[in-house]
């Protein structure tokens, strides 16, 4: 008995004939990618993983800005370069030994390190430091009983040396402070401890205060009135002695200390206590 015409066969599939167990995956089109093929049910073959093909990746950074902003940061980063740059090149020119450049502009060299930028070393220095110079200072203390007491030497350079000696971060106080006073005073006086220029009387009102508030921090008045006192005046001196020469050396130096010792300051009141209030 023959089949009906225009009857569907069940053992007859439509489309395009693939191997068993598979059927054909979709076709694609523009930019999605075939996913290739799928695994029918029952079928003990597995399908091929699909794959995905990004047309490009997401830029970071500076490439991801606007075309105005990469302008802004490329000109940013040109101004920053220019300037480290010139500061570089001044520092050099101040510390260098004196040189073409240094004499025809100098002026503008001191103009871009004074005050902010100053050094205080020198390449290739032709007389190199050669000696200790430590700062004292002794004090005249009234105490209670209206009686004048003066005290000993305290040796402010060597304290400082204590404190910094295995000070993995020492403070600049400690440092340079007492140092860079007393330079500033020699600068503006004479060997007879004269002041030379207008800066003369500023360097010994901040020498004198450094002393006093040093003073106060080591407590002196109570060491020398064994209670309350009032400091009057101060003096300062210096004591410089040369530093001796390496054993294998045959370089004979003296070793003896020189002390410079400048006159008595007397105290305002408002320094008295420790400093200006």
């Amino acid at each position: 008995m023959g089949v009906p015409s225009g009857a569907a066969d069940p053992a007859v599939r439509s489309g395009p004939v693939g191997p068993p167990g598979l059927v054909e995956s979709p076709v694609w089109s523009g930019s999605v990618w075939p996913s290739g093929l799928v695994e029918s049910p029952g079928s003990s073959e597995r399908s091929e993983p699909s794959v995905s093909c990004p047309l490009g990746e997401a830029r970071t950074g500076v490439a991801a800005l606007s075309l105005r902003y990469r302008i802004a940061v490329a000109l940013a980063l040109a101004v920053v370069a220019v300037g480290v740059c010139v500061h570089l090149g001044m520092t050099f020119l101040h510390v260098a030994p004196a040189n073409t450049v240094t004499k025809a502009h100098g002026k503008a060299v001191d103009d871009w390190i004074y005050p902010e930028f100053e050094q205080n070393w020198k390449l290739f220095a032709p007389n190199p430091l050669q000696q200790n110079i430590s700062i004292q200072v002794r004090a005249g203390i009234r105490g209670p009983d209206g009686m004048t007491l003066t005290t000993g030497w305290y040796d402010l350079s060597a304290e400082d040396g204590r404190a910094i000696d295995g000070n993995l971060l020492p403070s600049h106080t400690q440092q340079n402070e007492l140092r860079r006073a007393w330079d500033f005073y020699v600068a503006t006086h004479d060997g007879e401890n004269r002041p030379v220029g207008l800066r003369g009387s500023l360097s010994e009102s901040y020498l004198r205060r450094i002393m006093v508030l040093r003073l106060d921090r080591d407590d002196a008045i109570r060491a020398a009135t064994g209670g309350s006192g009032v400091i009057e005046r101060v003096q300062v001196r210096s004591r410089t002695s040369n530093v001796p020469p390496p054993e294998w050396s045959r370089e004979k130096v003296s070793t003896t200390p020189s002390y410079r010792e400048l006159p008595w300051w007397r105290v305002p009141q408002d320094e008295a206590a420790g400093g200006v209030r």
